[in-house]
């Protein structure tokens, strides 16, 4: 390198240095920090749609007091201040991108109390992480690498004249004013939507997302809508008078017709409804749980009611309310009173049951199971055999051979809940010592997380076979019900994998389609004497308890689901969706065959009137579950 090279490096050098020790180097980070934000939003919530002026507003809004928060402190303290808000900032949106992609859901400081299952996040992320994740993290990182080769040097702070001090008191006066006026009125939007944190979002950015939710946790009581149980009673029985009005007329008569026979429900972990039915290189992916489905009672529509956590599953399925964030009804509510699924069937002298292939402190089970009339626990530490476990938990093959040993010395008639675990996420089967029984071929998708998914969901489907040989091996299949539904989704909503395999059967895959097929599962009844039935309106976890209070000629308590085979002809989720035959609902209306928004004006007067009735009895039924938990109004 000759004189004139050397010296124009050192001027290049000087110039970079001159802008990071000044105020420029604020903004500079201030626009990075945007466009993270803005790189967050289009793989988030809004994957497949523009930006709204309140979202681009808010976002600018908050960096904007950021930067002028930094720009009160002299040199050192304000480069150190603009970077930790950059590497604070980085981490809170790589943190909500990745739990996005595992829950289709962002964080919130409530799920602190659930630390102790990160363990089951944690084991995914290989899985979820990119390559495009470093946009959060490059510009850091080439700071830190500048700083440490000496190639950027933080100049001491110098002594401020009067204007400069003048300056400082603006910024900050400025930061204040800005927040006042713009932060808190972005921030306040978030509890328009208690329920919907996309549309919080929408509303409010991310940054005020996260300053109310932090508010909501200091404040939880006053998220309740009621705050005592007379006036919740009051506004629960107009709503099921209005239900039982117009909905309890049944479409098929089977009022007590499985009174005093046995039950299981069987809840298989994340077991989509989109695999149903489905080959793969010649090889059906699920083919005893098809079987099973063609020879009784397949529900195509079921929809979870839950965060991704299968606690949420389980909360939703024995208490038929909907659950709490992610988990909060099973590790912070855990003590309250429900009116639960057991409780009910000990009005029929049926013997109850709960089993699970893992240990009770998992999602504090142990504690809320032992508080319900359940007459036998059955944890993994209860069973004999515990010699393969894949994913940490005990194999469903396993699970199910030993369950049925319990169930044939059960005093008749029994009522048993068995939850499965082995298609747990990450889908690797860790565990499974014979791979064979993994009976499909994935192909192109073979290594990826969803070609993971697909075989993990066959040798459940593998060990489900052998649960039914073993039933009618024991005399126990013929004269028993089987309720079985997958817990939550496995995939995430845009895995791309996922929607090549979808568009190859469906090329006019729309994105309601998408959204729809995330929150659907697998859902299926045998019922004896009643085969090949096909129900296909929409019905949630919240309908199991009043089905089998209907079917079992029992008192379904306190209840805010209506018998699935009833013609309730709406299913309502707890992020404030609404499914009907025709319709979705999510914070417009969608038609769901087309995919195109639905103009309210446009539609009849009764069919418009109908569909914001559906918005007023979601959010009534959100109101007093939500405020049933926090104020413990069943106590």
């Amino acid at each position: 390198m000759n004189l004139k090279e050397k010296i124009d490096v050192q001027k290049i050098k000087g110039k970079i240095n001159e802008i990071f020790n000044s105020k420029w180097f604020v903004i500079i980070i201030g626009i990075l920090i945007f466009l993270k934000t803005i790189f967050f939003y289009q793989n988030t919530i809004m994957i497949r749609e523009k930006l709204n002026f309140n979202i681009v507003m808010g976002t600018i809004t908050f960096i904007a007091i950021m930067m002028l928060i930094c720009l009160i402190f002299p040199n050192k303290q304000r480069i150190f201040t603009i970077l930790t808000f950059d590497i604070v900032i980085s981490i809170l949106l790589f943190s909500d991108n990745l739990y996005y992609l595992y829950s289709s859901n962002v964080l919130s400081v409530e799920q602190i109390s659930n630390l102790q299952y990160g363990e089951e996040i944690m084991s995914t992320l290989p899985m979820l992480i990119s390559i495009r994740h470093i946009v959060y993290f490059i510009d850091i990182i080439l700071i830190f690498i500048l700083l440490g080769t000496k190639y950027l040097k933080i100049k001491d702070n110098i002594k401020l004249n009067k204007r400069g001090k003048a300056l400082r008191i603006f910024a900050g006066s400025l930061a204040i004013f800005i927040y006042v006026a713009f932060g808190n009125t972005y921030s306040s939007k978030s509890f328009e939507d208690p329920y919907n944190k996309d549309l919080q979002i929408k509303k409010s950015s991310i940054y005020g997302y996260h300053i109310a939710d932090i508010q909501n946790a200091f404040q939880i009581k006053k998220q309740a809508v009621y705050n005592n149980k007379s006036d919740m009673e009051t506004d629960y029985n107009k709503l099921k008078d209005d239900y039982n009005a117009k909905y309890s007329t049944s479409n098929y008569e089977l009022q007590g017709a499985i009174k005093g026979k046995n039950i299981i429900i069987l809840q298989l972990e994340s077991i989509q409804e989109f695999v149903l039915h489905k080959t793969i290189n010649g090889k059906e992916i699920t083919p005893n749980l098809n079987k099973f489905l063609e020879e009784n009672i397949e529900f195509s529509n079921m929809f979870m009611q839950s965060y991704s956590s299968t606690a949420d599953s389980e909360f939703s399925t024995i208490s038929s309310l909907y659950p709490m964030e992610n988990g909060m009804s099973y590790s912070k509510y855990n003590s309250n009173k429900i009116d639960d699924i057991f409780t009910m069937f000990h009005q029929g002298d049926y013997t109850t049951s709960y089993m699970h292939g893992n240990y009770g402190f998992f999602w504090n089970r142990v504690n809320v199971y032992s508080n319900l009339p359940v007459d036998n626990l059955e944890f993994k530490d209860s069973f004999e055999d515990v010699s393969e476990n894949i994913m940490g938990y005990l194999s469903d093959e396993l699970l199910y051979n030993q369950a049925v040993e319990k169930l044939t010395n059960y005093e008749k008639p029994f009522m048993s809940y068995i939850v499965s675990a082995s298609s747990h996420t990450n889908f690797s089967l860790d565990g499974l010592e014979d791979r064979s029984k993994v009976q499909i071929d994935v192909g192109e998708y073979k290594g990826t997380f969803f070609g993971n998914y697909l075989e993990s969901v066959n040798y459940a489907d593998y060990a489900f076979g052998i649960f039914i040989d073993n039933l009618k091996e024991a005399g126990l299949y013929d004269d028993t019900v089987i309720l079985l539904y997958g817990d939550h989704n496995g995939i995430d909503m845009y895995n791309e994998e996922m929607l090549d395999y979808l568009q190859k059967e469906n090329p006019n895959l729309n994105d309601i389609d998408i959204k729809l097929n995330y929150i659907r599962v697998a859902c299926g009844m045998k019922i004896p004497g009643i085969e090949h039935l096909k129900i296909e309106k929409p019905v949630s976890k919240l309908d199991i308890k009043p089905t089998f209070a209907y079917s079992c000629n029992l008192d379904e308590g306190f209840a805010l689901g209506t018998n699935m085979f009833a013609r309730k002809d709406f299913a309502c989720l707890n992020n404030e969706r609404i499914i009907t035959s025709r319709y979705y609902f999510d914070e417009n209306w969608y038609e769901i065959n087309s995919g195109d928004l639905v103009d309210l004006e446009s539609l009849p007067i009764e069919e418009r009137e109908l569909l914001l009735e559906y918005q007023f009895d979601m959010r009534t039924e959100l109101d007093i579950s939500k405020s049933i938990q926090i104020y413990n109004l069943l106590k």
